[in-house]
């Protein structure tokens, strides 16, 4: 049976690793990712329903899952917004997809970004989950350019079971994601 390539590292090597790195008692104690969220907002899904399918369908292919539509839960009158229109998207990626969807983030769409120089180390939030953005949706090889009516960026949000940043950060850095130094 087929098992994601991350997911044979993360019980080969990582879990070894930590436990050195941060003398951990036992191998239930040792942090693991849980899921990976991408969140992305169209404010312009407000005028243009379009819009909102077309970035519906481009994350769905990006995840390789369908993503759902996100609703505003209240009314703000300077961006023309009501309660429950439509405003974005997200997918919430778990298990092997989640696997699979990070190999192919640090393998093939981060060395696409131009000038890269690495992902920022400060998007951690306090308790072992990390944030970042994309600018663009074109890094990802599921995209074809010819078919992007807009250029959309995306968060996302790789959360783990780690109790503080230190210990998120080392798992992280040993799954391959290229922080700047």
């Amino acid at each position: 049976m087929y098992t994601p390539r991350l997911k044979d590292k993360y019980k080969d090597e990582i879990v070894s690793s930590l436990m050195k790195q941060f003398s951990y008692n036992s191998v239930m104690q040792v942090p693991k990712i849980v899921k990976i969220t991408l969140n992305q907002g169209v404010g312009a899904a407000i005028t243009d329903k379009k819009i909102l399918d077309s970035s519906i369908e481009e994350m769905s292919n990006i995840a390789g899952q369908r993503a759902v539509k996100t609703i505003s839960k209240k009314d703000i009158s300077n961006f023309k917004l009501r309660k429950g229109m439509a405003i974005g998207a997200k997918v919430t990626l778990r298990r092997d997809r989640m696997y699979e969807f990070l190999d192919r983030l640090i393998s093939v769409s981060i060395p696409r970004v131009r000038d890269f120089r690495g992902i920022n180390n400060k998007g951690f939030d306090g308790k072992g989950n990390y944030s970042f953005g994309i600018a663009e949706q074109l890094i990802f090889p599921e995209i074809n350019i010819d078919q992007v009516n807009r250029i959309q960026g995306m968060n996302i949000t790789i959360v783990t079971t780690a109790k503080t940043d230190a210990e998120a950060f080392a798992l992280l850095k040993e799954f391959g994601i290229p922080f700047k130094n």
